[in-house]
């Protein structure tokens, strides 16, 4: 079975617009879909795309790729829901940087999922609506703007089991971990987006130690975008560091670039790990596309023949 994670910018300025393009086949949108078909992926995770809650957009894309997926699932994020407050304190309300996640629209730069087996939709888990003052060890300081309101989760956090065999407790299910986090920087000598950036990273730790619920069921892949590298870039890369060394997980391509820019240069911020009851048998980083930043990351594995406890 073939894993796929990109953040790959199916994204457009405005509510629609999406579908629009996507209806027009317009010529970058189906470059994505153009490089999906060549790694004909079995689940692909998507972590920068329009959400819209009939799933128009999602299912018009899975169209354009080649052999296409039964199964596809939007998942909306915290971007572009308004807060009401001024989160950026100039002075100005309604915009983009006083959302509960920088977007210009709810559900812009969302998550999406396109799958060739089921998805289990009863047993769907988000984390989104948790807010950052009330997470165990929260790094929200009590003079940050919109402390009653803000959310930890800005580009998502969800837990998405797909059915591999059977139904139900009676088959196999992998459940994928899929989120992004917002970025560490664009802020002041305050760091509210690197203490933030954070505590997205320690929530999924949280998750997977049950303090929001029941631990998600084994086998696991994390499919996230945590905007941050272990070893370069602004944030604090001893999150991500702690994150890779966690048991239980598996690292099949340390190291490697997932994204190339001129500034801050080449990084790692995309991450696909299999949980350590899979067997890995290869991953690839694929070359970034022309005028794009972010590398497709692909990840064939094997799952255990019966569920695990």
């Amino acid at each position: 079975m073939r894993l796929a994670l990109w953040h790959a910018p199916v994204t457009r300025e405005g509510p629609g617009l999406l579908l629009r393009d996507l209806q027009k086949r317009d010529v970058d949108l189906a470059a994505f879909a153009e490089a999906l078909g060549t790694a004909n992926a079995d689940i692909i995770v998507l972590t920068r795309f329009d959400y819209d809650s009939n799933g128009s957009a999602l299912a018009e894309f899975s169209k354009m790729i080649d052999g296409g997926y039964s199964y596809h699932v939007p998942l909306w994020s915290n971007a572009g829901i308004p807060t009401g407050e001024d989160i950026d304190g100039d002075g100005r309300l309604g915009e983009p940087e006083d959302s509960q996640a920088f977007g210009r629209f709810p559900g812009q730069e969302a998550l999406a999922v396109l799958s060739r087996f089921p998805i289990a939709l009863d047993r769907l888990r988000s984390f989104n609506d948790l807010l950052w003052r009330d997470m165990p060890g929260t790094h929200i300081q009590p003079e940050d703007t919109g402390v009653s309101v803000q959310r930890v989760s800005s580009g998502g956090h969800w837990s998405v089991p797909v059915q591999i065999t059977g139904t139900g407790d009676d088959g196999l299910q992998l459940t994928l971990l899929i989120g992004h986090a917002g970025a560490p920087v664009f802020d002041g000598p305050e760091d509210r987006n690197g203490r933030r950036n954070l505590d997205e990273i320690r929530l999924w730790e949280q998750i997977l130690d049950g303090q929001h619920g029941p631990p998600p069921q084994r086998p696991l892949a994390f499919m996230a975008n945590t905007n941050l590298d272990p070893k370069r870039g602004d944030g604090y890369r001893d999150a991500m560091s702690q994150f890779l060394a966690r048991p239980g997980f598996q690292d099949p391509l340390p190291d490697l670039v997932t994204a190339k820019w001129d500034n801050p240069g080449p990084m790692r911020v995309s991450y696909l790990l299999p949980s350590s009851d899979l067997r890995v048998h290869s991953a690839k980083v694929w070359p970034v596309l022309s005028d794009q930043q972010h590398a497709l990351i692909t990840v064939d594995i094997s799952l255990p023949d019966t569920p695990l406890p």
